[in-house]
């Protein structure tokens, strides 16, 4: 890959390479965002961040995103659901940058972009709730590391901002963490958010957890992407690409 951009700031490394049209950005090794401006669809965990997005009725109107990256899952939410407004929150200028000179993202009427650490964002946030919350908080040093766990305390606040109708998406380093969430043990967590799915990619270890105001099957995901472009399940592609399952309650 060719390396287009890089800098050290705070004791981190950043880097922006292309593979090809794919701009990636990467932090401490880690990959944090990938984006082909050929292609809207990434085929990776940043789709699943947004598949569940469209199980919303009416669709989306206010979106908040943890963790903004380079701004692959914004980028999706813009072109399937441009009358959302989306508010974008990270904590790392370096990002900030890095989206809007190589990714193109720049705030607008539909696009607010803050810096801002996510945990003390969503303590003071005062506003009215959300359609939809995507939490997308990674760090580490060479391999991907949750920068907040879901736990019951950070789980509870994010349900907390997810309005009548709506859904919260997490994404999780493994099958095994999501495995460990907080709504898996906890009732309370389940009567907020009695429907879950499990989201996935054949070539990934990410896994991504759906979590909604009404109880939901893999079946109705698929029905929901019926006609979308490129996410159609009648097209095997979309059946090979994406991973949908049921999450359970944790064996008592």
């Amino acid at each position: 890959m060719a390396l287009l951009w890089r800098a050290e700031r705070g004791g981190h490394r950043y880097e922006v390479r292309a593979a090809g049209r794919t701009l990636r950005l990467y932090t401490d090794g880690v990959l944090h965002t990938a984006h082909n401006p050929r292609r809207v669809l990434t085929h990776a965990v940043w789709d699943l961040l947004v598949l569940p997005a469209f199980l919303l009725e009416p669709p989306p109107a206010r979106v908040l995103v943890l963790g903004l990256g380079g701004g692959a899952a914004v980028r999706l939410l813009r072109r399937y659901f441009p009358r959302a407004h989306v508010t974008a929150v990270e904590r790392d200028p370096v990002h900030l940058t890095v989206a809007r000179r190589f990714f193109g993202l720049r705030p607008s009427r539909r696009l607010a972009l803050v810096e801002a650490d996510a945990r003390g964002w969503v303590r003071d946030h005062a506003g009215p709730p959300f359609d939809l919350v995507i939490d997308d908080l990674f760090g580490g040093r060479g391999e991907p590391e949750r920068a907040l766990a879901l736990d019951p305390g950070w789980m509870g606040a994010l349900a907390g901002l997810v309005g009548e109708g709506g859904a919260l998406v997490a994404n999780c380093a493994s099958r095994a963490e999501l495995g460990r969430c907080a709504w898996r043990t906890r009732p309370g967590l389940r009567r907020r958010l009695p429907g879950a799915l499990a989201l996935s990619t054949p070539r990934e270890h990410n896994a991504v957890g759906a979590f909604l105001r009404r109880p939901v099957a893999p079946a109705e995901l698929w029905r929901a992407l019926e006609g979308v472009p490129g996410l159609c399940p009648r097209r095997t592609a979309a059946r090979r690409r994406y991973r949908i399952a049921r999450l359970a309650p944790a064996a008592a």
